[in-house]
Parts: C-alpha cells; sequence; structure tokens
C-alpha cells in the first residue's frame, strides 16, 4: 500500500493541478497535523482516496467540531462556522484506532504543553490519552494478531527529530509506546524540514520514525518503502 503523509505546509507539489497525475498510485493519505482542513479536502477530492488526520498544535479554528472538550468555545446558537463542511472528506483519528485497507491505525495528535493553549498536553497528559487507545488494540492483537501498524502523530518522540525548546519537545510515551505495542511506523510532522539533507527517516526498536513535513510518500510493502516524489 503506497500512503502519502503531509503535515505542516501546504505543498506546491500537492496543491497544484498535477497532483492527479503526480501521486495517481497512492491509496491512502494521512495528515500529520498544522493543515487547513481545506487543504485535506482538496487532497481528497483530487486523488478521490482516503485521508485521516490528526490535529496540531496550530490550525485549530475547527477543532471544536471534533473535541468535546473545546465545543464550549463556540456555543452552536452563534456558531461561527454554521454550515461550513466540517472535514471536507476526511476523517479524524486523534485519540482512535482504526482499521483501513487492512492496516491498523492509532492517532494521538498535538504537542507538548508550553502556553496552555488547545491541543497542548503534559507529559503525563499524552501518556494517559495513549492509555485510551489500549481497548482498541487488544481487540486488534486478539483479532489480527498485531496492536497496531501504523502510529499517527503530530510532535515526534523526544530525541528522534525534536528539538530543545518546549515547544517543539518530543514526547517519551511515544517511545514506550513503540516499545510496548511495535508500530511498523510512527508519522509525525511538527518539526519543519528546511535542509534537504536534514534527517526524516529513523529507526527506533523497529519502528520506522517518519518526519511528514510537507510530504513524503511511503510504500509499505515495498523493501525501498520510502519513495522520492
Amino acid at each position: 500500500m503506497k500512503i502519502l503523509c503531509v503535515s505542516d505546509s501546504r505543498d506546491p507539489l500537492i496543491y497544484s493541478p498535477q497532483v492527479k497525475n503526480r501521486f495517481h498510485d497512492v491509496d491512502l493519505v494521512l495528515g500529520a497535523g498544522d493543515l487547513d482542513l481545506d487543504y485535506y479536502g482538496f487532497i481528497v477530492s483530487s486523488l478521490n482516496k482516503p485521508l485521516l488526520f490528526v490535529f496540531g498544535n496550530h490550525n485549530l479554528n475547527k477543532i471544536h467540531h471534533f473535541r468535546r472538550e473545546y465545543a464550549s468555545d463556540y456555543p452552536p446558537d452563534i456558531h461561527p462556522h454554521a454550515g461550513e463542511p466540517l472535514s471536507y472528506g476526511s476523517t479524524y483519528v486523534g485519540g482512535k484506532v482504526i482499521r483501513n485497507g487492512g492496516l491498523i491505525i492509532a492517532g494521538l495528535g498535538g504537542s507538548m504543553r508550553y502556553n496552555d493553549g488547545r491541543n497542548q498536553f503534559t507529559e503525563t497528559g499524552m501518556f494517559f490519552r495513549s492509555l485510551r487507545l489500549l481497548p482498541k488494540m487488544l481487540l486488534h492483537r486478539i483479532v489480527h494478531g498485531r496492536y497496531v501498524d501504523i502510529l499517527l502523530t503530530h510532535s515526534p518522540p523526544k530525541g528522534i527529530h525534536d528539538m530543545d525548546d518546549l515547544p517543539h519537545r518530543g514526547f517519551k510515551v511515544f517511545l514506550w509506546f513503540m516499545r510496548r505495542f511495535k508500530p511498523r511506523f510512527l508519522i509525525h510532522g511538527h518539526v519543519h524540514l528546511y535542509d534537504l539533507n536534514a534527517k526524516r527517516v529513523t529507526l527506533y526498536n523497529g519502528t520506522h520514525v517518519i518526519n511528514a513535513y510537507e510530504h513524503i510518500v511511503i510504500d509499505t510493502e515495498d523493501p525501498k518503502w520510502v519513495i522520492p516524489s
């Protein structure tokens, strides 16, 4: 299965009339956060493929549609986005475990808490969010023989692709998650890559950790699974 992974920045290679020709053989799209939902809508309508996403720590003006704790930000009677499309054909997977095309995918969006903004978490907070995934993952373990294939996050794991400043610091709990549940891939965003030679892929305990900044294509069935595009 070929997967187009996107995050953080509208990529001119994707936001283009040529997107369908360039990515015609993609089976699934994963959004790792900090992108507008209408951008996801453009991708879905252009490629006619399922798109799963998590929210990051920016571009959160529609997060209250998907997360109950933020619903009170906009009471229904004065809702500023009333009548607008909610997800533009994409599917929110934050805090969920779903199966798509034979792959088991779990989502944990958000960043480290640095200014008490929405979708920011302490290490402890993210740990408890990850525990909520356990019942579904245990069921998949019983039925399909594995807990999860892909963990889709916004922030990176601690010490892998992250930075020293608090807003871009990774979560230690993702390291524990990879050791315990052994996903094949952890796909994240959040850390922008301005150097073409910057490290984008790291192997940790059998899991390939991938920075999806702008875009990257992977093929889950091919030994040379990172595809230049």
